[in-house]
């Protein structure tokens, strides 16, 4: 077993995190507090690279810190099962879905905008894209 020991900063470097967020995990909770050497300084172990892997992962993934905690309890406690993590993740695959539906809804919005505009030596007063802007549509 790995027993390296790791500095806050070499824990931030090798997980790609800053110090500020390791600080900022540690006071809500999700990560662990690490041991301390004599003269107060934190002691990081291999866990703790895993550990911020999986938070910063999962934030990539769009997980909420609330649901980032839910997942860490799977792995804490006991008696937890793989089809709770995956009923998570299909949920959070139903939000990024529904986040790129309204993103290609709004590029259709402006393409629509943009195809419109009759461009360069127009006045801004004939301007489509202008005249949409200030159309209070839904």
């Amino acid at each position: 077993m790995n027993s390296q020991k790791y500095s806050i900063g070499q824990l931030a470097k090798a997980s790609g995190c800053k110090v500020e967020t390791v600080h900022y995990y540690e006071k809500i909770g999700l990560m662990p507090e690490p041991s301390r050497t004599v003269g107060g300084h934190r002691v990081y172990a291999l866990s703790h690279i895993k550990r911020l892997n999986f938070i910063r992962r999962s934030r990539d993934l769009g997980f909420k810190i609330e649901q980032i905690k839910d997942l860490l309890k799977f792995i804490d406690e006991p008696d937890h099962y793989c089809g709770e993590v995956k009923a998570m993740a299909m949920q959070q695959a139903r939000v990024v879905q529904e986040k790129i539906d309204d993103l290609q809804r709004l590029q259709l919005a402006l393409n629509e905008m943009v195809n419109q505009c009759k461009g360069s030596n127009y006045s801004i007063d004939d301007c489509p894209i202008v005249d949409a802007l200030f159309t209070n549509k839904s």
